[in-house]
């Protein structure tokens, strides 16, 4: 498959633009395919901590191809990153407990 200009830079802005709000992505990977008359592109991205998340998509024509992989592949970040988030930010055990007995001791 011959790979146009066009279609290049259509795959980069795409892939640029949905990456942004991930700035520590570290490298992403296309492959595009043509089977008969099935467009078909994968994308894999890597990132810190051992991320890789991989996404394929098919479809009549090339451009919806890429634009649906990129989007499967930012929701797969997405999710991996809300995993990945620091729940410690929560109220500790203590300041419960704490509370608990005032409010036992102000009732009397």
């Amino acid at each position: 498959m011959v790979v146009t200009e066009a279609l290049r830079d259509y795959a980069h802005d795409r892939i640029a633009h949905a990456f942004a709000a991930y700035p520590r992505i570290v490298g992403a990977h296309l492959i595009l395919a043509i089977e008969k008359h099935r467009h078909s592109a994968e994308l894999v991205a890597q990132g810190p901590h051992h991320l890789r998340v991989e996404a394929k998509a098919e479809s009549p024509d090339m451009y919806a191809s890429i634009a649906d992989a990129v989007d499967k592949t930012a929701k797969q970040i997405e999710r991996q990153l809300d995993k990945w988030q620091d729940h410690k930010a929560r109220e500790p055990l203590s300041h419960l407990e704490a509370r608990s007995t005032d409010a036992g001791s102000a009732g009397s």
